[in-house]
């Protein structure tokens, strides 16, 4: 008698990240630029991306996995536009993929003419996200400078006229708008005017601080909800009792303390006994500092960006307020992978150049992690090779320290040149990672 544990119903299914091929792959088509964005890796001082396009040999060296895709994302750093062999491989991808996949790239627009769009249409691209971070004329060239609203408008009118020409209606078209302090009462307008031109989706993400510049610019909280959570009930514990919690760090050293500086201490005491009981470390300096008039104002727009959304009927995936406690990583539960423009074989988003971020309010130096290269290796290879087999399920453990909340960040451990192992003798430096906080998002 012959079974088939494949079918069997006690045989729960193989996740996407430990199938034993891709289910999502992004593709670095170039790592050049026609625009000099604010929030983008390439303008902080200390890049070192080198510069370069994605050669058709290498996007060939991907095909075996095209069959199991799901879906084929063609960005990177730079912009996918300039790459001249951009519809080629659209071409080639979606006659090897199946029915029910598809392809897509987030650009700037800037290159996207009447023409251009009629020949993405027809090579066979099904998802494109345009940026656009303001419609005001003047926020829009603060952040994006060399770029105007005008020329992310004539991208979409061609790209609807496109569509109609090509009678490719399914083809999705998007906005994506990277949220800062100083736009985030664009957003509605946004989405408003993208709705009216046609966009069906759109992507807010917050912006991914590279230095102290871009920190201040950052719109999200930098605790976690369960922290402010904690946080916020005790304070008000605290106030009942007539007890302001602020005065911490002024009474903590202090030898001979009067009654109401002891009851200071308690009370923090008590928080963080109940933040460790739950698992949680509390930065309390982060904390007692944090401006909840601002994440207060956060989610008011946040809330009429959902109105706005339904109103006119547009497709809205917003990042979190603040950092989430339960991580989860999309892109490794996704089954993904990200290929450079060199072939070689990355991981995720925040492991996939050397650069410096400042995420949790200092500088952390990011190393690539490479699992291969498709000049030596095959892409089917890499993926099942023993040491990305075991990266990825390390990641679905999700044993990993919350750098972002530990007062003792940044340690050795994590601020290094040549990272070995966290504090948690993990090999990955995911405890440092934001993405896996809700806080970043892409094209999905």
């Amino acid at each position: 008698m012959s079974t088939n544990a494949a079918a069997s119903p006690q045989c729960p299914p193989v996740v996407p990240a430990l199938r034993e091929y891709p289910s999502k792959l992004v593709v670095e088509t170039t790592t050049r630029c026609n625009l000099g964005c604010f929030m983008c890796v390439k303008q902080s001082g200390e890049c070192c991306i080198a510069e370069g396009d994605l050669e058709p040999g290498l996007f060939e060296a991907l095909e075996p996995a095209f069959p199991h895709l799901e879906a084929l994302v063609l960005n990177g750093i730079g912009e996918p536009l300039l790459n001249p062999h951009l519809e080629s491989f659209i071409r080639r991808a979606r006659a090897r993929m199946s029915a029910g996949s598809w392809i897509g790239f987030q650009s700037n627009g800037l290159l996207l003419d009447a023409r251009r769009a009629r020949s993405l249409a027809e090579a066979g691209l099904d998802r494109i996200c345009i940026s656009i971070d303001a419609v005001s004329p003047e926020i829009f060239r603060e952040l994006r400078e060399g770029g105007e609203v005008g020329a992310v408008e004539r991208a979409l009118a061609a790209l609807d006229a496109a569509k109609a020409a090509t009678g490719r209606a399914e083809l999705q078209v998007g906005v994506e708008f990277v949220l800062m302090r100083r736009n985030l009462r664009e957003l509605p307008l946004a989405l408003r005017w993208a709705a009216g031109r046609g966009a069906s989706f759109a992507l807010v993400t917050h912006v991914l601080p590279y230095d102290e510049r871009h920190a201040a610019e950052a719109a999200y909280a930098s605790c976690s909800d369960q922290e402010i959570e904690i946080f916020r009930r005790w304070r008000g514990r605290a106030e009942a009792a007539g007890v302001d919690l602020h005065r911490y760090f002024q009474v903590l050293w202090k030898y001979a303390k009067e009654p109401d500086e002891r009851q200071v201490i308690q009370f923090v005491e008590q928080m963080k006994t109940e933040a460790a009981q739950r698992g949680l470390s509390l930065d309390l300096k982060k904390l007692l500092d944090l401006d909840f008039a601002w994440l207060e104002q956060l989610e008011e727009v946040f809330a009429e960006a959902r109105r706005v959304a339904e109103q006119c009927g547009i497709e809205l995936r917003l990042p979190e307020a603040v950092l989430k406690a339960e991580r989860r990583c999309d892109f490794v539960e996704d089954g993904s992978a990200f290929v450079s423009w060199q072939g070689e074989v990355h991981p995720c988003y925040f492991l996939w150049h050397r650069y410096n971020c400042f995420a949790s309010g200092w500088t952390q130096q990011v190393q690539p992690r490479v699992f291969g290269t498709l000049a030596r290796q095959g892409i089917l290879d890499i993926w099942n090779s023993k040491e990305f087999r075991a990266f990825r399920q390390s990641v679905l453990g999700y044993d990993y320290p919350f750098c972002s909340s530990c007062s003792l960040a940044p340690c050795d451990y994590v601020q290094t040149d040549a990272f070995e192992q966290d504090c948690h003798i993990n090999q990955e430096p995911c405890g440092s990672c934001l993405w896996c906080m809700g806080l970043f998002q892409c094209l999905r």
